[in-house]
């Protein structure tokens, strides 16, 4: 008799641990299905957001952005400043040569942020337009938001007093007036490291004969 009682606990405890079994089974297999759509619909919105990035670049590229241009006069800086957000214009002159060593770094940043549009504006053929925004230092860059002149770089004087610059310290001024996507933090100003050999030389102004700039320069052959 006891071991046929034995036999049905047995027999009951069997198919407890196999209805338990059954469940856990049947919760897996749901949690399961519920992770394959999740991830799934992940998938799908992340292949949304690259369509809209991609999207998005190519409408910069056709606006002129990827490259550092130059335009050919004042009545051209409006219709290229109004369909684009974000505008660093470079107003420079051929003489001066720091404007030069800013060429430099534009060109690679232009390439790197294609958010914004790079564009360059020779002063002596704008008159007007370097009146109206009260530019009397080459090289200055103005810094524009939907259409506005959110701030300017006026000379070296915010990217270390020295034409050794390097391009991460102009990033990150345009990343300190938001005119573009700086990943870096904006707390911490790049460091100036001297090359072995280089020279830093220390900004100073002085007039150009015949016009009303100043030529951020310390060579006396601007």
């Amino acid at each position: 008799m006891a071991n046929q009682t034995m036999d049905i606990l047995a027999k009951v405890l069997e198919q407890s641990a196999k209805m338990v079994e059954d469940q856990v089974d049947s919760q897996l297999s749901k949690l399961n299905d519920m992770e394959e759509d999740e991830l799934e619909r992940l998938k799908e919105r992340r292949l949304e957001a690259l369509k809209k990035a991609q999207k998005q670049k190519q409408e910069w590229l056709s606006k002129g952005h990827g490259e550092f241009r130059e335009i050919p006069s004042e009545k051209d800086f409006f219709g290229e400043v109004k369909e684009s957000k974000n505008v660093v214009c470079h107003f420079y002159k051929d003489s001066t040569f720091r404007c030069k060593i800013l060429d430099k770094h534009l060109a690679i940043l232009a390439k790197k942020h294609v958010e914004t549009k790079f564009i360059k504006l020779n002063v002596e053929k704008a008159p007007f337009l370097t009146e109206r925004l009260r530019i009397k230092v080459i090289p200055t860059l103005a810094l524009l938001i939907d259409g506005k002149t959110k701030d300017y770089v006026v000379g070296f004087g915010d990217l270390g007093n020295t034409d050794e610059f390097p391009t991460e310290m102009l990033e990150w001024r345009l990343g300190c007036a938001d005119v573009i996507n700086y990943s870096g933090n904006l707390m911490e100003r790049p460091t100036l490291t001297q090359k072995s050999g280089s020279k830093f030389t220390k900004v100073e102004k002085k007039t150009i004969r015949g016009r009303g700039y100043d030529s951020d320069s310390g060579s006396e052959d601007d």
